[in-house]
């Protein structure tokens, strides 16, 4: 057992660097589905609202982290370091600000990225949507 620990802690830097990108992926993925998903979208009203609401700014600022998914991936990532012990380049404290600054970075590249394709794939839908009444309305139009 304490082989296998000391090993972790000596993991290479080609490993470390897989572990980087698996690692980012449900952060990402948490952090998207709580900001932005229908499954969460009552709760994120009612934090939106408290986010402005709220009297006291630490209790406005608490509640807006669960409506910005940038906001929301330090705090995901900071429970996924305390699961996993993951580390990048030092085995000490300064291995784990670096991994959560570097998952932080790497989750947030996921979700501009899902954004991206998202985007695009609604105004392909919506153009595909546009083309086919522009159909339909020529096609009624010679049947007039």
């Amino acid at each position: 057992m304490a082989g296998k620990l000391q090993d972790h802690k000596a993991m290479a830097l080609n490993i470390q660097i897989i572990w980087l990108f698996i690692l980012a992926i449900p952060i990402a993925c948490i952090a998207w589905t709580v900001t932005h998903e229908a499954i969460f979208s009552e709760a994120r009203e009612y934090c939106k609202r408290c986010s402005v609401e709220r009297k006291t700014l630490l209790a406005r600022k608490f509640f807006y982290l669960f409506t910005c998914e940038y906001c929301f991936s330090f705090y995901v990532t900071a429970l996924i370091l305390v699961i996993t012990k993951y580390h990048l380049l030092f085995i000490d404290w300064r291995g784990y600000l670096i991994s959560w600054f570097s998952l932080v970075w790497v989750a947030n590249i996921y979700m501009s990225l899902f954004l991206f394709l998202r985007a695009d794939i609604k105004k392909e839908g919506a153009e595909a949507k546009i083309k086919e009444m522009d159909t339909k309305i020529k096609e009624s139009e010679l049947n007039k």
